[in-house]
């Protein structure tokens, strides 16, 4: 007699973690290609982008959310609340800390939150385990455990992982999925996100104009992509598509920044956003970007809506 199969399971799940924790890298390794946008600077994350990851057995769909943190502005406010919404509503919460560095208070403060919520199963998942030693992440290791008996969180599982280094990233596959609630796929096989065209196209520029600038920028950049549309005229075999975008800034002075010398920095960025594009959509692309200054945006509730917040 053969034993019987398992059953398919279908999800959500999302990691959540103080900013540069890992998770969008995490987010794009699990899902085999780039859905979220990764940068070295805290906070790239502004938009729940779903990731989703195909098995044999199951569907497990990642929601990637902003990194909580204690909010200095509406934006701050704003991507706050919409970390809670997004983790009362999935099946299985991945909590993500770096092995690299001490627990500290931001970690403390989410855990926290975590543990409010009582029914949703939690995993910790300690990430770039490619940059410590195995003494270094035994004691993170055992941290993690002690942080959750501290506030009454019985984790599911506690795992390290390498998403940079691709160590262990299909048994966390595998763990979240488990805990995941029987049931259909819930997306067509193929579908990788179901983030519009438009949103992942604006978070591909935002990430080219956020490599190597300074430390003030990050928050105050939002691109706006104005249309997209194929270029009338072009023979069938060589289509080309017209992308207009606008990179808001806050003030006048980050301006010059963002462009760069004689234009040379704007310039890299459309060229580095357009690979990635062009790589995404799959068609040559025109990308045309300017810089605009949108004064305090972060700050405005009139502006944030207009930028997408």
């Amino acid at each position: 007699m053969n034993a019987p199969s398992s059953p398919y399971r279908s999800g959500f799940a999302c990691f959540v973690g103080r900013p540069n924790a890992g998770k969008s890298t995490l987010t794009n390794a699990l899902v085999g290609t780039k859905v979220a946008i990764t940068s070295d600077r805290p906070q790239t994350t502004r938009h729940t982008v779903r990731g989703i990851v195909h098995r044999p057995d199951s569907q497990l769909v990642l929601v990637d959310t902003p990194g909580l943190h204690k909010p200095r502005t509406l934006l701050g406010e704003r991507l706050n609340d919409l970390v809670r919404t997004t983790w009362a509503e999935v099946d299985v919460i991945g909590f993500c800390v770096p092995a690299d560095q001490k627990l500290g208070p931001g970690d403390k403060f989410i855990a926290k939150e975590l543990a409010e919520i009582r029914k949703t199963p939690k995993v910790a998942i300690v990430t770039k385990t490619d940059l410590v030693d195995s003494k270094r992440l035994a004691e993170q290791l055992i941290a993690v455990h002690q942080l959750g008996a501290e506030l009454g969180i019985e984790w599911a599982e506690i795992i390290p992982v390498s998403a940079v280094g691709d160590q262990q990233v299909e048994l966390v596959a595998e763990l979240l999925t488990k805990l995941l609630p029987e049931g259909v796929p819930l997306y067509p096989d193929g579908d990788l996100t179901d983030e519009p065209e438009q949103t992942m196209v604006a978070e591909l520029i935002r990430e080219a104009a956020l490599e190597g600038v300074r430390d003030e920028l990050p928050h105050s950049l939002a691109v706006v992509v104005e249309e997209m549309i194929p270029r009338e005229g072009r023979p069938a075999d060589r289509p080309l598509l017209d992308i207009h975008a606008n990179v808001y800034i806050e003030r006048q002075s980050q301006k010059a920044i963002v462009i760069g010398a004689k234009g040379a920095r704007l310039k890299h960025v459309g060229t580095t956003a357009r690979k990635q594009i062009e790589a995404l959509l799959g068609t040559p692309v025109y990308l045309d970007l300017h810089v605009k200054v949108a004064k305090d945006w972060q700050r405005d509730p009139k502006q944030l809506r207009k930028l997408g917040f």
